[in-house]
């Protein structure tokens, strides 16, 4: 494994623990709850809909979509690369949710939340979906040989995944940072893995 990737991971993933530190301290929760206040609010039926539909490309089934996709097209290395940045990104999520619990924006405010979809049963921080899809996309865009203008708008796609996750009213904005920086830390860590 090369040493600049592992380490590149590692200091994602200490900024990501620093985010999840910072959002559970009373200033933090303060300013967390203002951002997301704006995040939240009704912006017309267009965006409604955008944000609802985009929001379940980070869940670790649409990365398994993504997969198959990939290996009935003949890529089977970058679909079980992808793959499996994915699944270590869904676990470390999980397991951050196990140690952080933080509750999620309509279990804190049930009357001032805007609810766009279901509630998800894990706790809020951090946000498993952007991580997911971040750490699917710039492992397989690698892989695939993407170059900079790809990698960069793979990598748009799971920044506004995580956007619609405030939105819908199922995420904090500093749940969404933490999920982006564990994604970009698997990620990196995949790196070092050529």
């Amino acid at each position: 494994m090369r040493t600049r990737s592992l380490l590149r991971g590692v200091a994602l993933a200490g900024a990501a623990l620093a985010v999840g530190t910072w959002a559970s301290s009373d200033r933090g929760r303060a300013l967390d709850d203002q951002v997301f206040r704006v995040l939240n609010r009704q912006r017309g039926p267009d965006a409604d809909a955008l944000f609802r539909g985009v929001t379940e490309l980070g869940s670790i089934w649409a990365s398994a979509g993504g997969a198959a996709v990939l290996a009935l097209a003949g890529r089977r290395r970058a679909a079980a690369v992808g793959l499996g940045a994915a699944g270590l990104a869904w676990l470390a999520g999980q397991g951050l949710k196990k140690v952080f619990r933080r509750a999620r924006p309509y279990e804190t405010d049930p009357g001032g939340t805007r609810l766009l979809i279901g509630p998800p049963r894990a706790s809020s921080w951090p946000s498993s979906h952007p991580a997911v899809l971040l750490a699917f996309v710039t492992v397989a865009a690698r892989e695939l040989g993407a170059g900079p203008i790809g990698r960069v708008g793979v990598g748009a796609l799971a920044g506004v995944v995580g956007a619609s996750r405030t939105y819908v009213g199922v995420h904090y904005p500093a749940d969404v940072i933490g999920g982006l920086l564990v994604g970009g830390g698997v990620a990196a860590v995949f790196d070092g893995r050529r």
